[in-house]
């Protein structure tokens, strides 16, 4: 058999295929990563984390589920749903009033061509009008906000909760990511960053499960305690680097991030 190289030298053709390859690998990663920053924006290394949890507990790749985003603002999460092959509505009490959301969000999907699966409405998460309708229901920061818009109500979380179960199909799934209370040291920090920090609510660890205590199943895992103190995200992104180093050595209860998973 003969084969042919460019200047007969097959180990030049073979480095050079090498080197094209690892070229193409090192550009796919990069893609990659470029999206998870567009879907996550803010302490990325954390916060994406909640990709790999998630998807221990679910397939959601290609299954043209019907999924809800609550509080998507600029609808990252719904981005990330759509690209795996689902059907999202966009949600976000705020997207009457601050309608420049809903046009960076509607951007967001325009630039991954994913405007066909997704559509937005504005829903009040104490009121969704839906009942067995989603398959999934997700949400990043959300529920800590809540609050926000209803200042002086009780129960504000609890009632969130109870709209999200009614909507859910039987055996929906609920896939969350929320700011936890972590330690006095990032109690403080929010204080001093923070105008809003009294509106929010930042949840103990121990505060998740019974918030669910409805559903079937749920599963948690913390995450993150360095990251949220960086002023910029190249430092967040160096903190959470040391955050992955030290995520065995940092008490569950003290990380300020809580990644959940939730069976109806």
């Amino acid at each position: 058999m003969q084969m042919c190289f460019k200047n007969n030298n097959p180990l030049r053709h073979c480095v050079l295929k090498k080197i094209i390859t690892f070229t193409k690998i090192k550009y796919y990663h990069k893609m990659e990563q470029s999206i998870i920053n567009d879907i996550i924006t803010w302490d990325v290394v954390n916060w994406s984390k909640s990709f790999s949890f998630w998807e221990k507990n679910i397939d959601i790749k290609n299954k043209n589920y019907n999924c809800l985003e609550i509080g998507a603002r600029q609808g990252g999460l719904s981005l990330w749903l759509a690209l795996n092959g689902n059907q999202v509505v966009c949600s976000d009490i705020g997207y009457d009033k601050k309608p420049q959301e809903l046009v960076k969000a509607k951007q967001l999907h325009e630039k991954y061509n994913c405007q066909d699966k997704i559509t937005y409405q504005c829903i009040n998460a104490l009121d969704i009008p839906y009942e067995n309708e989603f398959d999934i229901v997700i949400m990043k920061s959300t529920l800590g906000g809540v609050r926000q818009f209803f200042m002086g109500e009780p129960n504000i979380e609890s009632r969130a909760v109870e709209q999200i179960y009614k909507c859910l199909k039987p055996d929906g799934k609920i896939l969350f990511i929320e700011n936890c209370s972590a330690t006095f040291v990032h109690n403080f920090a929010r204080r001093v960053k923070y105008k809003f920090d009294n509106d929010w609510n930042y949840f103990k660890l121990k505060e998740i499960k019974p918030l669910f205590s409805d559903f079937k199943r749920i599963e948690t895992k913390s995450v993150g305690f360095l990251g949220t103190f960086g002023r910029s995200e190249r430092q967040r992104h160096f903190l959470g680097k040391i955050d992955n180093v030290l995520e065995n050595v940092i008490p569950k209860k003290n990380r300020y991030i809580v990644i959940g998973y939730v069976e109806k």
